[in-house]
């Protein structure tokens, strides 16, 4: 098959978008702004959801659904929330259609709405006007729900995955007697998201803070994970947010505490969403396309026939179900991919683009031999091995190109890793190879806004793991103590 996709290093921005397209993972839609997930592409955001809500449910956590449709007025209960999604949120004014009398539909402009719904950018204020009928008692707390969902954040300028009206997600939303509980609920989440995305996305990430002019609308802190793209932009792969008593107090829920006090609670929200899709396709993928770490593949392995003869074909057969029945016990998903409507060279093209992690090809020449053909996609290459012994063979086979994976981004993060100390040094690199910059900032939100405007780059976070260390701000020559990442950012 012809793959006709525009190479990374002609246009890596087109590249993303034709490999999204061509991989069969998802489609602009006919609602401007929104996407359809195809079926190849919603089986991976499965495996993600999966894997994430199986590590949610061993940390405590259950899910719930909560409404779509939220009251205008609970939006402006809390201040520094309704301004955060002011500019984003979809509005429902009626509630009925009707023909106008020349075959039109128009809106009942009788069916208006007492009050408008926003249709839901994020749960916060549905969610915690719902707890204050669930706590009364601190036996009541902690309260630790997650919910899956779509939100909608009316985007102007979409991309898909990345950046679209109506996306889906998780969302978790915690309630806690203490301080001490909200905070530690919300790192120990910033951790779940860092081990999901390295030991099942295979992108290396830095666990951060975010500034307070880039914290989520409404929380106290906020943490991050952020990841570097093949083109050395970041992209923010998840947060957590801790949120103090600002919702239970614009919601007025309360407890009773074990000293019989009346207290607010404490709270957290956390979240990662399809944006994961595009971090996954750019941190990895090549110009012949996808390329998938086994642990999130779909299909792991595809078996491809060659053959002449119905006879070879039946020889094969036989060897390929013991095949699939012994990968399947150790829990390898397999495709045996007999079709007969295309030739074994189009079913090689259209399953690298794919990016399936490792291909079998056995023919009847392989069957005398008693061996088959191993392709691994991460580095493209063959080898001729033993048919004995193969289900093991594969299996350790997925392992190492699952740390391969890994190790490739991460020397590739390294590379584009630089510390700066000057203001001149910092847009050298920016417009040079870019990646994270590590400099010195003056904490203020002032020169956080100039760089911006003047660069394009932002601070994606502070590192946790940075130490003290005394310098000078690149831009203004104040005293710091701490360096921070900027970097160019989706």
């Amino acid at each position: 098959m012809s793959k006709g996709i525009t190479s990374r290093a002609e246009d890596y921005s087109q590249w993303y978008n034709e490999l999204v397209i061509k991989a069969d993972l998802a489609e602009n839609s006919a609602v401007r702004g929104c996407m359809v997930i195809k079926p190849y592409g919603y089986a991976i955001w499965e495996r993600m959801q999966a894997i994430l809500d199986k590590r949610f449910k061993e940390t405590g956590h259950s899910n719930a659904y909560f409404p779509l449709f939220i009251p205008k007025s609970f939006f402006s209960k809390e201040a520094a929330h309704v301004e955060g999604f002011a500019t984003e949120c979809a509005v429902v004014t009626h509630y009925r259609l009707k023909n106008d009398g020349t075959g039109k539909i128009v809106v009942d402009e009788e069916a208006k709405l007492e009050e408008e719904l926003i249709v839901r950018p994020t749960s916060e204020t549905i969610i915690w006007n719902t707890y204050r009928g669930w706590i009364e008692s601190y036996r009541d707390l902690p309260i630790l729900v997650n919910q899956w969902a779509n939100v909608v954040r009316w985007e102007m300028r979409t991309r898909l995955f990345l950046r679209t009206a109506e996306f889906l997600w998780q969302e978790g939303h915690t309630a806690h007697a203490t301080k001490e509980e909200a905070i530690a609920e919300t790192e120990r989440m910033l951790d779940v998201y860092a081990e999901f995305a390295e030991k099942i996305l295979a992108v290396p990430v830095v666990r951060g803070r975010k500034t307070e002019n880039e914290r989520f609308a409404g929380a106290l802190d906020t943490y991050c994970i952020e990841a570097l793209m093949q083109d050395g932009k970041a992209l923010q792969a998840g947060t957590s947010h801790f949120l103090g008593q600002n919702f239970a107090k614009a919601f007025d829920v309360k407890f009773t505490s074990k000293e019989g006090k009346l207290e607010h609670v404490w709270a957290t929200s956390w979240g990662v969403s399809t944006r994961l899709m595009g971090a996954l396709i750019m941190a990895h993928s090549d110009d012949q396309g996808l390329v998938l770490p086994p642990k999130l593949a779909p299909i792991q392995v595809v078996i491809v026939p060659i053959f002449k003869t119905e006879e070879e074909k039946a020889q094969i057969d036989v060897f390929v179900n013991q095949l699939t029945t012994e990968l399947r016990l150790k829990d390898i998903s397999v495709k045996y991919d007999d079709r007969d409507t295309q030739r074994p060279g189009f079913k090689f093209a259209e399953w690298e683009l794919k990016g399936v992690p490792v291909r079998v090809a056995v023919g009847a020449r392989d069957m005398q031999n008693g061996t088959v053909e191993l392709a691994r996609r991460d580095t493209q290459t063959k080898e001729t091995v033993a048919q004995e012994g193969l289900a093991s063979t594969i299996s350790s086979l997925l392992d190492t190109i699952q740390e391969n994976i890994y190790q490739k981004a991460l020397n590739f993060r390294t590379s584009h890793y630089t510390e700066v100390n000057s203001y001149e040094e910092f847009k050298e690199v920016l417009e040079g190879k870019g990646g994270f910059i590590s400099c010195h900032w003056d904490g203020t939100t002032e020169t956080e806004k100039r760089v911006k405007e003047e660069t394009k780059a932002t601070i994606r976070c502070i590192p946790l793991e940075a130490k003290e260390e005394q310098g000078v701000c690149i831009f203004t020559g104040k005293p710091s103590s701490r360096r921070v990442l900027f970097a160019k950012a989706y």
